[in-house]
């Protein structure tokens, strides 16, 4: 089977994917598309590289519902395809969000906190793709881990450096520049110093629901009380 070739363009590199990329796309896109479908009363979107496109075989499968839900609407609608349930916070400032795992790849995350728009402009930034999108075949630009820009062609994507291209690069994911500069500031720190720890990942015990055990850990922590004040 052909390799993936890579050719230099300008400032940019193009990359053409082979028929092994496009066939785990599509697989990894098939399996999204069933989940999604399940969820389809709560406008699902799959985010990162599925929605890009520049997937390996090792590529994680995220759904996001991106608004606030009860939990056990989420629940019913996927039924026994649920393995575990989580409740993670990235930082003390940050989303509370509920992540329920299907399996090791597949995980889908609603806001247990309304989200601001700067909190649902993260989603964009890595390429964010609705229910239409992923049966129509669609791909969106994102940014990946790496701070690289990835632009979808009929061939594979473009890729180009976001650093120095800040405003560039909100245009065409159509968010504003602060939050890429955001992504480009801490992206680079980790890069320097390391991933730092996350601040709550908590899983949800068997006879409670999401809200409940929220409101335990809000009790006894400031700072998730805090963010689930601001959100009433």
């Amino acid at each position: 089977m052909p390799r993936e070739k890579v050719v230099r363009v300008w400032d940019e590199r193009e990359v053409v994917y082979s028929p092994k990329r496009w066939r785990i796309l599509w697989e990894k896109r098939e399996k999204a598309l069933k989940i999604m479908e399940l969820l389809k009363d709560f406008d699902p979107h799959v985010y990162g590289s599925v929605a890009r496109g520049d997937v390996r075989r090792d590529s994680d499968i995220d759904i996001v519902i991106p608004y606030r839900v009860p939990s056990y609407l989420i629940e019913l609608a996927l039924g026994d395809l649920i393995q575990r349930r989580r409740i993670v916070m990235a930082t003390p400032w940050h989303l509370i969000k509920g992540h329920i795992e299907i399996d090791e790849e597949t995980t889908v995350t609603f806001f247990l906190v309304d989200p601001t728009d700067r909190e649902l402009e993260f989603y964009k930034w890595g390429g964010m793709l609705d229910l239409w999108g992923v049966k129509t075949k669609q791909r969106v630009p994102g940014v990946n881990k790496k701070l690289i820009l990835i632009i979808p062609t009929d061939k594979g994507h473009i890729e180009r450096e976001v650093v120095g291209r800040e405003a560039e690069v909100a245009k065409i994911l159509g968010v504003s520049v602060d939050i890429v500069e955001e992504r480009v500031k801490v992206l680079t720190r980790r890069d320097r110093i390391g991933r730092t720890g996350i601040y709550l990942d908590e899983e949800v015990p068997d006879w409670k629901s999401f809200e409940e055990f929220l409101k335990e850990l809000a009790d006894r922590d400031p700072n998730i009380r805090r963010r689930v004040r601001e959100s009433l």
